[in-house]
């Protein structure tokens, strides 16, 4: 019996069917170069997988066989080593001939034609559900449909996948072996004494050997990890800081005293970085907003320190709330405290709107933690985002509880992807967020965020987790679509509390969970309330294949049209007019909807 041909036969089933899979839908379409790379990376996990586990099974049954020949072993065993027999019979004898080791006529003439048959209806069939999977989810999320794929991209990219995931397979092999040598050699000379070789059984000789290997093997793992992920930060961090150092077009330094780095400022414009000079530099004036509301306006207050401002983040804060007192801000009518994702980018939708509902009497502040993108901040500083908004909140609500209570501006608090879970970090209960501040907006929070978690959790009995419902939404709503805020009958009560949120958004969903277990929000029929209307009825939830496929979402999540994935700019108006009411009527209300709807989207994953 070829217990190693046989691994190989079960590595390829499993491999190919993995490959299926992988292209099955998730929640936003997908390009040929995502697919490649998840069908690669699918491919050549799960050839090495089942091959592992083939051969580990094998040589259980062998190890039974030898130590009780007579004994009969378990069914399911007798039915493995069944198939190990007759698939190295198939792969090891030529054709025609009988197989000495197992004893068994080789494979018909008819065997592998037929193999190759099975093989191209597979992929025909395949490709072309794959091509009508990803039309449904483009449907669902209004993108026109595709008439296939892009095979030289999606195989290009598969192979090389493949490839590198063999490669790396190869090296840790290679480096486990080199450690059972060095550790059979350093045994060899440690035993020279008659004594020590003794007390070493030949059994005890193979596990240290066999330990020395998988040490040496975990060890190139960690280095190589190391200096890949060190690598790769460094490269990120060479190219954004260069981008941190630039200013985007169109925008230059203010000269209102209304604004950071303008007149009379303490925050140097340099110093801003790129997301900073962009915020300042930028905005509707007071004249823009009389032309679009049609009423009297101010010109809107915009505070922001930069990361390098200042030393520390207690320090930033401290400039910041100086700079809020400079420009008058505590005398305006509303107060945001906005929390800005890795890069320090705050979406213009969404303080933009905010600005023109209330007439630019506002005054808007925040802090830059970092100038990476999101992605980085998401995967290795998590504490960055937290301990800023953290910081900043504390500095600004001490000075505003100082103020006599009738003459304090509402006090606001925002933030977007992981803005929002570091904004919400500064309260510990969704009970400190309702009754410490006056109204607070959450766009596609992430899945590790709290309270919004704990929500999540509690929510009212029946209402999906993709819109959940939580005490009939008395204080806390959930907003996908505009009109969702008007669907519940119970009055809002202030503190007012919104969390826009995508049932196509990755950002919201990604969890090591979806490993493991199947997600409550594929708990069902879009048309049963099981899931969100914009998810396809078609994604499945399949282990360690949907956490890919969602991960893989997330760098997509912005190139679908508003309402879905990670894009909330459409609803930014009604948000805020839910939480804070401006009291302008529908046609003013219409008009600003408009402008902020043409917004160009920018990616935050990538800010």
């Amino acid at each position: 019996m070829n217990h190693t041909k046989s691994a190989r036969i079960a590595g390829l089933i499993a491999a190919v069917a993995a490959v299926g899979l992988a292209l099955t839908p998730s929640l936003v379409p997908r390009p040929a170069l995502f697919q490649g790379f998840l069908a690669g990376l699918s491919f050549g996990l799960a050839y090495l997988a089942a091959s592992w586990l083939w051969r580990t099974v094998a040589a259980f049954i062998a190890r039974r066989r030898q130590s009780s020949p007579g004994a009969r072993p378990p069914a399911a065993v007798s039915a493995v080593a069944s198939a190990s027999d007759t698939a190295a019979s198939a792969m090891s004898t030529p054709t025609g001939t009988v197989a000495a080791a197992s004893g068994r006529s080789a494979p018909p003439l008819w065997v592998w034609p037929a193999a190759g048959a099975l093989a191209g209806i597979y992929v025909a069939v395949v490709g072309i559900l794959a091509v009508h999977w990803q039309n449904d989810v483009r449907a669902k999320v209004e993108m026109a449909p595709v008439d296939g794929l892009e095979l030289g991209t999606f195989f290009v990219v598969a192979l090389l996948v493949g490839a590198m995931v063999f490669g790396v397979h190869r090296g840790l092999r290679t480096m486990a072996a080199l450690g059972r040598h060095w550790t059979q050699r350093l045994l060899q000379k440690s035993s020279s004494s008659e004594s020590l070789r003794a007390s070493l059984r030949p059994a005890s000789r193979l596990r240290i050997v066999t330990a020395g290997g998988l040490l040496t093997g975990t060890l190139t793992v960690v280095l190589a990890l190391t200096l890949l992920v060190s690598g790769a930060l460094l490269g990120t961090d060479r190219v954004y800081s260069a981008r941190n150092d630039t200013t985007p077009a169109g925008i230059t330094e203010p000269a209102s005293e209304f604004r950071s780095a303008g007149s009379q400022s303490a925050v140097e414009w340099e110093k801003l970085g790129m997301q900073g000079r962009a915020f300042v530099g930028g905005g509707p004036t007071a004249a823009t907003i009389e032309a679009l509301t049609r009423a009297p306006a101010k010109e809107p207050v915009r505070v922001y320190v930069g990361s390098v401002q200042a030393a520390s983040m207690a320090d930033r804060a401290k400039v910041a709330v100086a700079e809020l007192k400079r420009t008058g801000a505590f005398s305006r009518g509303t107060l945001m405290i906005a929390n800005p994702t890795g890069s320090g980018w705050l979406e213009r939708q969404a303080v933009d709107s905010l600005e023109y509902l209330h007439g630019g009497d506002t005054a808007i502040v925040s802090m830059q933690y970092s100038y990476q993108p999101s992605w980085v901040s998401f995967l290795f500083h998590q504490d960055l985002p937290r301990a800023s908004a953290q910081a900043l909140y504390k500095a600004v609500k001490a000075e505003w509880d100082s103020m006599p209570e009738a003459k304090r501006p509402e006090l606001l608090v925002y933030g977007l992807s992981l803005g929002a879970s570091g904004m919400q970090s500064a309260f510990g209960t969704v009970e400190e967020l309702t009754s410490t501040i006056d109204g607070a907006v959450f766009s596609g929070a992430p899945n590790n965020s709290q309270p919004w978690g704990e929500l999540q959790a509690q929510r009212d009995p029946g209402s999906p987790v993709w819109q959940p419902v939580f005490d009939g939404g008395r204080n806390v709503r959930w907003l996908s679509n505009n009109g969702d805020f008007d669907k519940l009958t119970r009055a809002w009560e202030p503190a007012r509390v919104a969390y826009l949120q995508h049932g196509t958004d990755a950002v919201t969903w990604l969890t090591p969970a979806l490993i493991w277990q199947k997600p409550d929000w594929l708990a069902g029929s879009s048309a049963n309330g099981g899931r969100a209307p914009d998810v396809s009825d078609s994604m499945r939830w399949i282990p360690l294949i949907t956490y890919l496929q969602v991960a893989f979402d997330m760098f997509m999540g912005e190139a679908v049209p508003a309402s879905h994935g990670h894009n909330f700019g459409d609803v930014a108006v009604q948000a805020w007019n839910g939480v804070s009411p401006s009291g302008l009527d529908q046609p003013a209300l219409d008009r600003i909807q408009a402008v902020i709807a043409a917004y160009p989207y920018e990616e935050s994953m990538t800010n």
